[in-house]
């Protein structure tokens, strides 16, 4: 919404895996030079190259892990040393982003992936027809770390559109983690489009920048358009099994809870053909938890009226109804976060940049705080009442930003988008 000079990022997509459906991709701009230094302090580190074609080799030892789905995916970290395998799979990379990208500059895609201070990591077809060729590269993420500052940066990823149902949108994320710990990366940062939001939030990437600014200014290039993400890379965790870790905590947690419970110890009678219990002096809406509550065990198993009137759907109807609106008043305001026109409206102008923003605009508003207002409580009475704050967004932008700028347009493409989601008539509004 303000008038500041920046770069525009261009439209993108990064492929993800089968859940999500468009394609997405993020970006940025490194400015200096860094050598990496070769920090191996991963429990399991990736190598240069991983084929599927080797057999793992035998070991009698009982407490072994299981085998690494993950070992199975072939892949390989890519830098412009000059060899030739190298020069070939970066030329291959480079399609890969230029077809999934096909917003970006080919220009720029290419001197970022050829630049000698950036890495990636490619994903490689294990089939032998397509070694040493375009379509052996089947997925890559283009980075480039910050060794002194322990951070790395993602310009590119994207995977094959012919392999994005597979899944492999997830687990080239978890092998490039794997990965980066041993290049003593702590943190990712990017710039995701709005395309690629969704993913990266999949893979654990958050808006929330934790990271001090000190760390990244002035590495990395601010875009209009692209959303600032941030994701830690914990040293201690293989993000290649994850599933098992979560599986092993699992059946930990249930073994601690058997030794307290008395579940599998005490058994209760079956009920008689007879069974009813009185519910003299209960009113209606209780008589279901008060009938349950009088299970032999129920209680004795540290249920209360309460939790069983809940289950019950003893809830009151005016909670239910409080409930159910703040759930699609929030489902609202995260589509219209989604739409590609809506990222001058997602957080609150930055009035160091725009000065003179509150001279102009009494009542500013913007999604973030709208999102606020719905978690903290009933601000919002009505879905016609979530309507007017965001016309009054749309109006704010039309008022400070004149009829030429990117900013305005956004604003009219948010208000037709508005009245498509929003009923027409005030009465299905203020339902």
């Amino acid at each position: 919404m303000t008038t500041g000079k920046k770069r525009k990022l261009p439209t993108s997509s990064l492929a993800d895996d089968g859940n999500t459906k468009k394609p997405s991709s993020s970006r940025s701009k490194p400015k200096h030079a860094s050598s990496i230094p070769n920090n191996r302090n991963a429990s399991q580190p990736t190598n240069p190259e991983n084929s599927a074609d080797g057999t793992a080799p035998s070991n009698a030892n009982p407490n072994r892990p299981p085998p690494n789905p993950y070992d199975d995916i072939k892949h390989a970290i890519v830098q412009n040393d000059g060899s030739r395998q190298n020069l070939i799979r970066l030329i291959g990379l480079k399609s890969l982003f230029a077809k999934q990208l096909p917003k970006m500059p080919k220009e720029y895609i290419a001197r970022l992936v050829f630049d000698r201070r950036h890495k990636s990591l490619a994903l490689l077809s294990t089939d032998p027809r397509k070694k040493n060729s375009d379509e052996e590269i089947i997925g890559g993420i283009c980075y480039r770390s910050y060794p002194e500052m322990r951070f790395a940066e993602i310009a590119f990823c994207a995977v094959s559109a012919s392999q994005q149902v597979k899944g492999y949108g997830t687990k080239l994320m978890n092998l490039f983690k794997r990965h980066a710990v041993t290049e003593g990366v702590e943190y990712f940062i990017t710039y995701a489009d709005n395309y690629a939001i969704g993913y990266f939030k999949k893979q654990g990437f958050t808006k929330d920048v934790t990271m001090h600014k000190t760390r990244y200014h002035g590495l990395i290039k601010d875009y209009d358009g692209g959303t600032i993400m941030e994701c830690y890379v914990h040293p201690s965790i293989d993000y290649t099994r994850i599933p098992e870790m979560v599986q092993a905590q699992r059946e930990f947690i249930l073994q601690r809870i058997s030794l307290v419970s008395k579940s599998d110890k005490v058994v209760y009678p079956p009920l008689p053909p007879n069974f009813a219990p009185t519910v003299d002096g209960v009113s209606r809406s209780n008589e279901a938890a008060t009938r349950a509550l009088a299970i032999p065990g129920v209680a004795e198993a540290g249920w209360t009226l309460a939790d069983l009137m809940s289950s019950t759907g003893g809830i009151k109807d005016s909670d239910r109804q409080k409930s159910q609106l703040k759930s699609e008043l929030l489902q609202l305001v995260q589509k219209t976060s989604e739409q590609q026109f809506s990222w001058p409206f997602r957080e609150p102008v930055d009035e160091n940049e725009v000065p003179d923003y509150r001279e102009v605009v009494k009542e500013p508003i913007d999604l973030s705080t709208m999102e606020k207002r719905i978690r903290k409580g009933d601000h919002y009475k009505s879905k016609h009442m979530l309507y007017s704050d965001m016309m009054r967004m749309v109006n704010n932008c039309k008022l400070y930003n004149g009829e030429a700028s990117t900013y305005h347009e956004c604003a009219v493409n948010l208000e037709k988008y508005l009245a498509t989601v929003f009923p027409t008539k005030k009465s299905e509004v203020n339902e």
